[in-house]
């Protein structure tokens, strides 16, 4: 059960305060102690964690109980989860409760003092997916900086991480930091949004090494063994359990030429580009706008791909087919944005290593020194056994 559902942990911290919650359509209270059931793949015999969609958003159960919500911070892609990837959410009123609904991915990223003022605690409730350019954490860590500069505090509701069983990838370079990746972490952290939000606060990490009056409802019956299916999509590109585990993989596609499944119904659960060949990249397919795409890369072009969604469960950051697909690419001038990539991968490395022609393997063997660093700092804020 995830933290939002230990109504009886945070609520007398609620009562009689003036609170502004960050929230988006992920954030749901399941109604009733059934809504978790347990499954067994087929394929592995592993135990999946499956959860019903019979929720209530947190912010209609708080209200429902008398807590005086002021105000609505939303996230990328909004409080309702339909904005496109970087597209500007604005400020407006939430149609079914009449709340203000302030976005922190339009003019601000980060709450203002003045949003604050007519505010005495924060709570933040986000599903992450653990992919450190999925923006949901550099959203948290603002919120984190801003209660702190207000000597406000927040309370920050765990969710299991569906990629929380392992750590790998390049870690992020300070130069390279961006809103995309804030801190030196490696692209999959294996953390749940509680769990990093205390590595944040711990390791000091908020400008000029503020600390947050954090506290942190934990999550009961999971550990990061727990493969757990979301009960609601978290962002309008990763519509199931495939994609989300496939992210970190295909994710880094974003910032080359590549089409990852933007623009058809399988969004990160493919790959594709006119300039792959057509006898050995046997999956055609044109993208087209759709919800969570407008403007998707090679609009009403045909694209020839590979379809990914039959890949076998992912422990690791899997660089094969980007590897693959640089080598048999037939603009290679045009495979890479730069800029783009780099940001995603928060290294210039790994674009050389691609270009250089080093294998998966070898890319993988340089990540692994800054990883067994970083698990050292990790260990200090695990809150679940591994």
């Amino acid at each position: 059960m995830p933290g939002a559902n230990q109504t009886e942990e945070y609520l007398p911290l609620l009562r009689g305060k003036r609170v502004a919650v960050v929230a988006n359509q992920t954030s749901g209270i399941n109604n009733g102690k059934k809504d978790l059931e347990f499954m067994a793949t087929t394929a592995t015999g592993d135990t999946l964690m499956r959860a019903r969609i019979a929720q209530t958003h947190l912010v209609d159960s708080l209200l429902a109980r008398d807590i005086n919500i002021v105000k609505v911070f939303a996230p990328e892609h909004g409080f309702r989860g339909r904005a496109d990837a970087g597209e500007a959410v604005k400020d407006g009123l939430d149609t079914k409760t009449g709340l203000a609904l302030l976005s922190l991915h339009g003019k601000h990223r980060k709450p203002t003092p003045e949003q604050l003022t007519d505010v005495d605690i924060i709570v933040f409730d986000i599903q992450d997916v653990g992919v450190r350019f999925y923006t949901y954490i550099s959203t948290m860590s603002l919120v984190m900086e801003a209660a702190a500069e207000a000597g406000i505090p927040m309370i920050v509701l765990d969710r299991p991480n569906p990629n929380g069983h392992y750590v790998d990838g390049p870690t992020m370079l300070k130069e390279h930091t961006s809103f995309l990746g804030m801190h030196k972490v490696p692209l999959v952290y294996g953390m749940t949004i509680g769990e990093y939000a205390l590595m944040v606060n711990g390791e000091g990490w908020l400008k000029n090494g503020i600390k947050c009056d954090l506290t942190v409802i934990e999550n009961t019956d999971y550990n990061h063994r727990s493969k757990y299916w979301l009960p609601v999509r978290p962002s309008p590109n990763l519509p199931n359990y495939t994609a989300v585990n496939l992210y970190p993989s295909l994710g880094l596609l974003e910032g080359t030429n590549l089409n990852a499944g933007r623009g058809t119904d399988y969004q990160f659960q493919l790959l594709g580009s006119p300039f792959l060949p057509k006898e050995k990249y046997t999956y055609q397919y044109t993208p087209q706008p759709n919800f969570g795409s407008k403007y998707p890369k090679h609009q009403d072009t045909e694209c020839n791909g590979l379809f990914l969604g039959q890949q076998p469960y992912l422990s690791q950051v899997d660089l094969q087919w980007i590897v693959q697909a640089y080598r048999d690419h037939t603009k290679k001038d045009k495979f890479f944005n730069t800029a783009n990539f780099t940001t995603h991968a928060g290294t210039p490395l790994l674009q050389q290593q691609i270009e250089q022609g080093l294998s998966a393997e070898e890319i993988r063997a340089s990540w692994q020194a800054e990883i067994e660093d970083f698990k050292k700092i990790r260990a200090k804020y695990l809150l679940y056994e591994e």
